[in-house]
């Protein structure tokens, strides 16, 4: 197969002129033959499977023709074929926008309850938030390759964000704790120091004469920081309820750091006892219903006893089901008792979803900015929070480097 990262200049040579019209060809479909010349054998099994999923009229994979229909009736061994096929025939990245529009255009979704289809699809994090949201209906048959499934993905996961998160987290909270009676030269936190004693600077020679020193306390064993995750579990939040688990048990390995995970909709689930599998905590959930943050955040409130060194981070596209104005009197107390309270709109990587833009403000009015977070960026956002930066001043600085 022609290699699929060939620049758009190089394609423009006339030597290439035969590829730009397959390429054409593919992305025009069937209605389009007629202008272009015949495609070969592996093109022709291609062009079926891209006609089988975008093509009007083709009633999907295993479809006979006639307006396209939300279901696929009883296609599902050629539904299983197909999914090989764009396995074989296109990229991982390719494979998974198609399942994702498959689950939107022909309700793919209804046959992941059986094993086989399950087996033949690309595992990845939507692919998790689908198989969570039928968790309620999936036949017993089905769940223990779900279970499979889900847990490829959070494994995946887990080599990606783990190390760097604990690294990270850890770094800060060893940071966060000062002192100004460094016991070692290695202790101490020069650019602090500096900053502490420009006053004390000789110009005639060149240097700063430090009185007081600022530096780093010798690591604590205990609990520094109680973290508690409240999460929205609606279904628009189904890529975030898959990271925010992830997260949820890799900040509970870290023994600096006492976590609590709570799912809501609703009603209120606490899955902190899970936290020691992802796996189970992510079958804990329940994707989908309503949303009720007040009555989560009550309840979050309730497992704080240390509010000065307790974080509350709320996973949320902000839509109140319940009492919005109790919801954020609840917010302003936390914050005013010392709780940091972290707002995400979205922990994904597609940015923030459709969000209550009132509620957004209005917590940005009380100091508690609300902004969606990709998961690369998280650990970097609780080493930011663990160190009592401005979070405003740390998205500022974010969305500034990403312009470059």
């Amino acid at each position: 197969m022609t290699d699929l990262t060939d620049t758009p200049a190089a394609l423009a040579e006339p030597e290439h002129q035969p590829e730009r019209l397959r390429r054409w060809r593919l992305v025009l479909g069937g209605a389009a033959a007629s202008e272009f010349a015949e495609l070969n054998a592996a093109d022709k099994r291609m062009d079926g499977a891209l006609a089988a999923l975008y093509d009007q009229g083709s009633g999907g994979p295993g479809g006979r023709g006639g307006p396209r229909s939300a279901g696929l009736g009883g296609s599902a061994p050629a539904v299983a074929d197909w999914l090989g096929d764009i396995r074989q025939y296109f990229p991982t990245s390719v494979v998974r926008v198609m399942q994702a529009d498959a689950m939107d255009r022909l309700g793919l979704d209804r046959l992941l309850l059986e094993p086989e289809m399950m087996e033949a699809v690309e595992p990845d994090v939507h692919l998790v938030g689908t198989l969570l949201s039928l968790n309620q209906v999936m036949p017993e048959q089905a769940r223990e390759t779900a279970r499979t499934v889900v847990r490829k993905v959070v494994e995946d996961l887990e080599k990606r964000l783990a190390q760097r998160t604990r690294a990270v987290v850890q770094g800060a909270l060893d940071r966060s704790a000062r002192t100004h009676r460094p016991r070692r030269v290695a202790d101490i936190d020069w650019d602090r120091t500096i900053r502490r004693n420009l006053q004390h600077y000789l110009p005639e020679q060149r240097t700063v004469v430090p009185q007081n020193l600022v530096g780093y306390a010798r690591r604590s064993r205990g609990v520094q920081r109680d973290v508690v995750l409240c999460i929205d579990q609606s279904g628009s939040m189904a890529a975030s309820v898959v990271y925010a688990g992830v997260f949820a048990a890799v900040l509970a390995s870290i023994r600096a750091l006492r976590t609590s995970m709570v799912v809501f909709d609703t009603s209120v689930v606490d899955l902190t006892e899970q936290l020691s599998d992802p796996v189970e905590v992510l079958f804990g959930t329940q994707l989908g219903g309503g949303t009720h943050i007040n009555r989560a955040l009550a309840y979050c409130e309730g497992l704080i006893t240390r509010p000065s060194q307790s974080m509350l981070v709320l996973i949320s596209d902000l839509y109140e089901g319940g009492v919005r104005e109790e919801m954020l009197r609840r917010v302003a107390a936390m914050t005013a008792a010392g709780v940091q309270v972290v707002v995400l709109l979205a922990l994904s990587d597609e940015g923030a979803p459709s969000y209550d833009r009132h509620n957004a403000a209005a917590l940005a009015a009380m100091g508690v900015p609300a902004f969606a977070c990709t998961p690369d960026k998280f650990p970097d956002l609780m080493a930011a929070a663990i160190q009592g930066r401005s979070l405003a001043a740390w998205v500022e600085e974010e969305q500034a480097a990403e312009r470059g």
